[in-house]
């Protein structure tokens, strides 16, 4: 089976199909922050699941900085980690629903 497709016409779905590729390079990257231990198994699937995503992760140790973690606290509510903040969503513990949702915007 042939099809017959006009020079303009090609051009165009090329010319389409280059911004949707460019559109999607400069869009920029997600980012989330997990405050953190650093013997916390789920807080490190949550950094790596962000992280397989392509989200920017930026880690905060509440062993090591007061401050942040009076700053989880005030944030959440919990004192226990992972808190992640995604979008001005806080999501409490390892939740891939959740973070999948704050992700989408939702």
């Amino acid at each position: 089976m042939k099809i017959d497709i006009e020079p303009d016409e090609l051009e165009e779905i090329r010319k389409k199909k280059i911004d949707a590729i460019m559109d999607r390079m400069n869009a920029p990257q997600p980012r989330a922050k997990v405050y953190k231990t650093p013997t916390c198994p789920y807080c490190h699937m949550a950094v790596d699941y962000l992280r397989s995503l392509g989200v920017q992760v930026e880690e905060v140790d509440v062993s090591r900085d007061e401050a942040a973690a009076m700053e989880m606290v005030q944030k959440s509510g919990q004192m226990g980690v992972p808190v992640i903040e995604i979008n001005g969503h806080i999501i409490i513990g390892f939740n891939r629903p959740a973070i999948d949702a704050a992700l989408a915007g939702k």
